[in-house]
């Protein structure tokens, strides 16, 4: 009797303390991994093997965290970038319309709280989908050569977002002034 008496005070006890801790939905941002630029005419081209590096780098990045969701435009790029990810988390990576960012944010927000998630866009995307999360834009706008930000985006139990920027595999310029 006593022993289940205690079993029951530990489960309540349990119970209350996941509820008690405030949680944090994380998101994850981050620009496709460098293409493939040999043939110019190509609108859908693969990643080169630079990017195939920053690929792995992004891997190594994320590997001790447990991505709950990977999203990526439709394009090879993106898709590529965050296979490993995916792969590595049992996940398939669901397409999203890469200038839709209410509807992905929503999406993130409330399917995915309190969970992570990794989101692959575009150089004229990503900041975008920075702000519809609710951060401030760190940049004016990304370049043609802005392969290596890592972006983070956490969103608290109130819903207020905060932003932290880094960088990941092979950086293009100096290390970022935080």
């Amino acid at each position: 009797m006593k022993k289940i008496i205690l079993i029951l005070f530990l489960s309540i006890c349990s119970y209350a303390c996941s509820n008690a801790i405030p949680s944090t939905t994380t998101i994850y941002i981050v620009r496709h991994a460098e293409k493939d630029i040999s043939n110019s005419k190509n609108q859908d081209p693969e990643l080169s093997e630079i990017g195939q590096a920053r690929v792995k780098a992004l891997n190594e990045k994320l590997k001790n965290q447990k991505i709950d969701a990977v999203f990526s435009s439709k394009f090879k790029r993106t898709k590529q970038t965050g296979a490993g990810v995916a792969e590595r988390n049992g996940l398939i990576i669901q397409e999203y319309d890469a200038h839709n960012y209410k509807d992905l944010s929503d999406l993130v927000i409330n399917k995915f709280k309190n969970k992570k998630v990794l989101i692959i866009g575009h150089s004229n995307t990503v900041l975008e989908l920075i702000e519809s999360f609710g951060a401030n834009r760190p940049l004016g706008a990304l370049t043609d050569d802005d392969y290596d930000f890592f972006f983070e985006v956490k969103i608290d139990h109130m819903g207020k977002a905060a932003l932290s920027t880094s960088q990941y595999g092979k950086p293009h310029r100096n290390p970022i002034v935080k």
